[in-house]
């Protein structure tokens, strides 16, 4: 673990990300691959979901082994030497364990041997969450490097019985370089929040310490995601909507100063809500659902890198990324190309 203390005591140093890389499963799953599994039609599933196909992990390929292909994506992208990583923080719902970590895994794997390693769970909103960390962590002169992943084998809590979940959900991982210097994306201002007072809304309701796995629950479903598609609906359009209302406020600029909005690939009817409350252009607003549906947490990650190889902002272009997750969990954080 290397501490490291900025020589200007007070001045918080910027925090960048210089170099991000994702990683998709190569296994496809089609909305007429669903037609035979579920009672659902490709026609039923694009109206509603805005979905064509989605990416599953192989059986032997899990959240630490997708979350260490991205940060070797990353790194390679970098040209950074793993063992020079100070931290490693990565978001996921679907560990591969409750314990040891994720992120210790992909430590062993990547060969990030000075690294300290920690997990986060805040659902869908992991990612911004975890950047808020890595911010915190860089700004303040505690680490130089931080990596920052975000993988999600949702495969692996999907009911593929029930069309209201197994429609929406994919595999995936996204990995980002978080460092105190060097030209990327620098992260201007990060707006987080939560209400569990609706955390009924999205769950899993066994595996825990609350409900343990047993017979019992494995039986009737529970550790399968449960969720309540329509409250959802109405909560994330309106969280999200606030949280990058406040990170534009906090940087004094006005929506058309945005050049791209990268919201959390969930549903395109809550993508398409949230873009006609903000004055950015359509074709502005970068999408990915169509081919990887909702990974969760590395949603707003993969769309990051897409979009960097894709259509490459210019400095001083401005990106609004905005998530909304279980917990319930949202945030939103304004980048700065650099």
């Amino acid at each position: 673990m290397i501490f490291w203390k900025p020589e200007l005591v007070g001045k918080p140093l910027p925090a960048i990300i210089t170099a991000q890389a994702a990683y998709l499963p190569e296994k496809v799953l089609s909305n007429s691959d669903l037609e035979k599994m579920v009672d659902t039609s490709d026609e039923w599933i694009v109206t509603r979901t805005g979905i064509k196909e989605r990416r599953l992990a192989d059986p032997d390929e899990y959240a630490s082994c997708m979350g260490a292909k991205a940060a070797q994506k990353c790194l390679a992208k970098a040209n950074f030497d793993p063992s020079n990583i100070d931290a490693i923080i990565c978001a996921t719902m679907t560990p591969d364990y409750i314990t040891p970590s994720t992120a210790a895994l992909i430590q062993s794997t990547i060969g990030a041997t000075s690294a300290c390693c920690i997990d986060i769970q805040a659902a869908c909103s992991g990612f911004l969450y975890g950047l808020a960390i890595a911010k915190g962590w860089v700004e303040s002169g505690q680490f130089k490097n931080v990596l920052l992943i975000a993988s999600e084998k949702n495969s692996a809590f999907v009911d593929y019985k029930d069309r209201n979940t197994c429609v929406l959900f994919g595999d995936g991982s996204g990995a980002c370089l978080v460092q105190s210097a060097g030209s990327g994306y620098e992260i201007r201002h990060i707006r987080l929040g939560a209400d569990g007072c609706e955390s009924r809304l999205i769950s899993i309701p066994a595996g825990g310490s609350r409900n343990p796995a047993s017979q019992d629950s494995f039986s009737e479903g529970q550790h399968y995601m449960k969720m309540d598609g329509k409250e959802v609906f109405k909560h994330a359009v309106r969280r999200m909507e606030m949280s990058t209302k406040e990170c534009l406020e906090a940087a004094g600029l006005k929506q058309s100063d945005i050049s791209w909005l990268i919201p959390h690939q969930a549903n395109i009817r809550i993508i398409d809500a949230l873009a006609n409350r903000f004055d950015i252009p359509y074709e502005k607003v970068f999408r990915t659902i169509h081919k990887y549906g909702n990974t969760s947490s590395a949603t707003v990650l993969i769309a990051l890198a897409e979009l960097d190889e894709e259509h490459p902002p210019q400095p001083g272009q401005h990106l609004l990324l905005t998530a909304f997750g279980a917990g319930l969990t949202w945030g939103s954080s304004l980048l700065t190309k650099v």
